[in-house]
């Protein structure tokens, strides 16, 4: 006799509603009208491609309909950014007092004599808020009125890929769905012909690049078609997406629905859902070689765009993604992640971080200001920060990672803009004035897009998990316009 041997999860997987009712007695009457209005709901999303999302109607209010997240990837140093601390310029290479770093979990400083050390910029105000921003920011500073600075975050993983992981996923075990991917599930996405969640990334010149992985961005234990896709900064954005040479668009749209009608045939005998994913990429993917070249086409922006951001587009610097973002915005994409892999300290702080502002600077303005310019500011969220920050203790010239303190910046028509949320001690050691931690940032990102966190849940392994996680987690109710 044959056994099959089959694992918890794929019995899991293979047990739907669908499949549930269509292989018991009670799959009759009332309970065969839902399998059918099932049915016809999943024929009606393979059709459009679209997926409406699990929050229907939403809990509150939506604020914004996209998010663009420029992440500092590496942990830029609050210090020398947007939180100024005249008291640790003046204790500059005096012993740090054990008062504040006692029992505290430091990364490689562990075992060192521990000094102050003061910031290396000086810091002014900016626009009619006044906001004091590092010099080194003059351009950010200038839309000082629209930005709203939370100095007060703090996280609880002290190394980068940890830390990644916890500010996209809300926890610090591989494997949770990502931020974007509860978005989508939550929400759905708005565009037919392209992903739903885009990441790009690019790498600086000023710090150590430390590498990030895919699952930053994966989709977890979600189906896999809430999962961001990484376009690629210059070249060829997504791989193997262009039509083999010698094969033309009839014959690879014979290809993909011949491919498709299969996948369904198998489908209605085992109801697995990332077979709908799979015809649903398929479909996607074709529609993309259409509309990705479009994208990438920078021919119709003008002069004083670029001029303004810095780039002239597909050059895979940060201004060039910072660009192609906007116009991924105006195509309806949801949720986009533009990470800048340049902000790991180490030492050289001063000169590293005068290249690599200057990287970011004029085209996170840019970003901004045109976003305002196209009437997409009102409705977007922009943030702007790291995993976390940087010890006020010099490791050489340097700093080593630090998770009691760091900024975010915020921005966008639902935020209140001119003002700073928060602050770390006199040293920038420690949030002490209305800390924020990574959780109180998903759960405020959330209600924006009109979802209470603690209602958007997903059931796996038998229990309900979301991107909060178990641990409180508070709106900021106090940033919102």
């Amino acid at each position: 006799m044959k056994i099959h041997n089959t694992t918890t999860n794929d019995f899991l997987t293979q047990q739907t509603r669908r499949s549930f009712l269509g292989k018991s007695a009670l799959g009759i009457g009332p309970l065969a009208l839902f399998s059918m209005l099932q049915r016809s709901a999943k024929a009606e999303s393979q059709q459009t491609g679209l997926n409406s999302g699990v929050v229907q109607p939403l809990h509150f209010p939506a604020k914004v309909k996209r998010i663009v997240h420029l992440c500092m990837a590496g942990g830029p140093s609050h210090l020398e950014t947007f939180d100024e601390k005249p008291k640790l310029k003046e204790m500059h290479d005096q012993p740090m007092p054990t008062s504040f770093t006692e029992g505290q979990q430091i990364a490689q400083l562990q075992g060192q004599v521990l000094k102050c050390f003061g910031p290396q910029f000086d810091f002014q105000s900016f626009g009619k808020s006044g906001q004091r921003i590092s010099s080194q920011f003059p351009k950010l500073g200038s839309m000082a009125d629209d930005l709203c600075i939370v100095r007060s975050m703090h996280t609880d993983q002290i190394n980068h890929d940890p830390a990644h992981t916890l500010f996209n996923t809300g926890s610090s075990l591989a494997g949770r769905p990502s931020m974007g991917s509860w978005l989508l599930y939550g929400l759905g996405q708005e565009t037919d012909n392209l992903p739903g969640y885009v990441v790009l990334t690019s790498v600086g010149k000023g710090g150590q690049a430390q590498p990030i992985a895919a699952r930053q961005w994966h989709s977890g234990f979600l189906p896999s078609r809430y999962q961001g896709v990484q376009f690629h900064a210059s070249g060829a954005p997504v791989l193997y997406l262009n039509r083999p040479e010698g094969i033309t668009l009839d014959q690879q749209e014979n290809v993909v629905n011949t491919i498709n009608n299969l996948n369904r045939q198998f489908d209605s005998v085992v109801h697995d859902p990332e077979i709908t994913t799979r015809i649903q990429q398929y479909e996607m993917a074709f529609r993309m070689q259409s509309s990705v070249p479009e994208l990438m086409d920078f021919s119709g922006e003008t002069k004083e765009t670029f001029e303004r951001y810095g780039t002239t587009g597909g050059d895979g610097t940060f201004a060039s993604n910072c660009l192609l973002a906007r116009k991924l915005l105006e195509k309806d994409v949801r949720f986009v992640q533009v990470y800048h892999r340049a902000w790991d300290h180490h030492g050289n702080i001063k000169g590293s971080i005068e290249i690599t502002a200057k990287e970011v600077d004029q085209a996170s303005a840019a970003f901004i200001q045109d976003l305002k310019d196209r009437g997409l500011f009102e409705d977007t969220l922009i943030v702007w920060g790291g995993e976390f920050g940087r010890t006020p203790m010099g490791q050489g010239s340097g700093r080593d990672h630090h998770i009691k303190g760091f900024s975010m910046l915020l921005s966008g028509g639902a935020v209140k803009g001119g003002m700073s949320y928060g602050n770390t001690d006199e040293l920038g050691y420690a949030a002490v004035e209305k800390p924020v931690h990574v959780r109180d940032f998903h759960a405020t990102m959330l209600k924006l897009f009109g979802v209470d966190h603690t209602k958007l849940t997903y059931k796996f392994q038998g229990l309900n998990f979301k991107l909060t996680g178990v641990e409180e987690a508070h709106v900021i109710d106090e940033i919102l316009s």
